[in-house]
């Protein structure tokens, strides 16, 4: 007897959903695209042909009486919570993009209403899982590095930089170094919402060392995280490469070479591994590393570098 299919729909078609999910989910043979919903039904009927999702809608009603037994919140950050909350109350298991809400209070409501219903929400802090963070992570086993670099730097800045783009960066912190203790912080800014950087240093509850820079005057668009402690070291330029070293060698992974060239962002950037471990949590009744719990924990360090920094924080 052939395994039910999980009946699951996506909200929201810009560019993530359409250029790292929507091309994604019609791959998995265990999957069947129920629907689509956008706030303009024209918009949720043309992404529809891209993806060949069986229905287009335009409300949350419509969407959640198509039977779904999971759905991906896709949208802007400010519609987060309203529609996670609806979708737990109605018993759907959800994956939504970071951030999970705007304020902490919100995020609160949320992992609490993720618990009070039992149902499964996890926040795509995808670069968790990302080829080259996972096998940084590898290299310290259950351990932890002493040392944490985390860089996330961009040209120019835009409405609340610093909790818009670093929260990946303050993700993967805890990821590889766990709580934070103690948190300091520096910022530039004309005006607070629109800063020029952050820097943060954050002392761990087991004693390790971690940097963030977030800048929004660099040349480019990069990511990179240094990874230090018991005479190892791991080097990671995301999407692309990891570098591993000891004492003796130095061995490093580049990951456009094997997809013979054709590694694509969803694959290097960790959405495709992100996918495909929340639709197994769905299917086999297991929590999601990135779940809503977890996740707040994230959000509510990120509020401390804010407010450390002098930034507006999420109230």
């Amino acid at each position: 007897m052939a395994e039910k299919k999980l009946r699951v729909g996506v909200i929201g078609v810009g560019y993530v959903s359409k250029n790292n999910f929507l091309p994604v989910l019609p791959r998995f043979d265990d999957v069947e695209f129920v629907g689509l919903m956008a706030g303009k039904l024209e918009n949720a009927q043309q992404a529809q042909r891209l993806c060949g999702a069986q229905q287009a809608v335009a409300t949350l009603e419509a969407f959640v009486s198509l039977g779904l037994d999971c759905a991906f919140v896709l949208t802007p950050k400010q519609c987060h919570a309203e529609q996670i909350s609806f979708l737990l109350e109605q018993g759907i298991d959800v994956y939504s993009e970071k951030p999970m809400a705007t304020t902490l209070k919100d995020a609160a409501r949320i992992a609490e209403a993720a618990a009070k219903t039992g149902n499964k929400l996890m926040i795509g802090f995808n670069r968790r899982y990302a080829p080259v963070c996972q096998k940084a992570k590898a290299v310290y086993g259950e351990g932890s590095p002493e040392v944490i670099i985390a860089q996330k730097n961009r040209p120019a800045t835009e409405y609340r930089a610093t909790l818009e783009n670093a929260i990946h960066m303050v993700d993967l912190m805890r990821y590889y170094g766990g709580e934070v203790k103690d948190v300091n912080a520096l910022t530039k800014f004309t005006d607070p919402y629109y800063e020029t950087f952050t820097t943060a240093q954050l002392e761990f509850e087991n004693g390790a060392s971690g940097m963030l820079i977030a800048a929004r005057c660099s040349g480019q668009w990069e990511e990179t995280i240094e990874l230090h402690g018991n005479n190892r070291s791991a080097f990671i330029k995301m999407p692309d490469s990891v570098t591993v070293t000891d004492a003796e060698e130095q061995h490093k992974t580049a990951m456009t070479p094997l997809a013979m060239g054709w590694a694509k962002s969803e694959d290097k950037l960790g959405f495709t591994n992100a996918i495909r471990h929340f639709l197994d949590c769905v299917r086999d009744g297991k929590t999601p590393l990135t779940d809503a719990a977890d996740a707040y924990k994230t959000h509510e360090l990120l509020d401390r570098i804010l407010r450390a920094a002098g930034l507006p924080a999420m109230d």
